[in-house]
């Protein structure tokens, strides 16, 4: 299931943005704002990106995409489009 366009209830966590859930922990949320990355149904293939944050005990993977540096995207949108799960959504600024 491709990223819900409407996701912004904007928290701040680890440094940057968190687009939580109303239910966690069955839930963990988006992180990013421009370059949005679903932790929900990411399964830490590692296709897009090589920061990382440690999701443990999470079903789907142990480790998750964090768009550390996401002032830096050129949106090339290749994370996007080479996700196997349309787990990020590019948005320009």
């Amino acid at each position: 299931m491709p990223i819900d366009p409407i996701f912004k209830k904007n928290r701040e966590k680890d440094g940057a943005a968190v687009w939580e859930p109303l239910d966690p922990p069955k839930k963990i949320g988006i992180r990013g704002t421009n370059v949005a990355v679903d932790w929900d149904p990411c399964e830490g293939c590692g296709t897009c990106i090589k920061v990382w944050r440690e999701t443990p005990g999470y079903p789907t993977s142990e480790r998750k995409p964090f768009p550390a540096r996401e002032d830096e995207c050129i949106e090339c949108l290749v994370c996007e489009t080479q996700c196997p799960v349309q787990a990020i959504k590019i948005t320009p600024p």
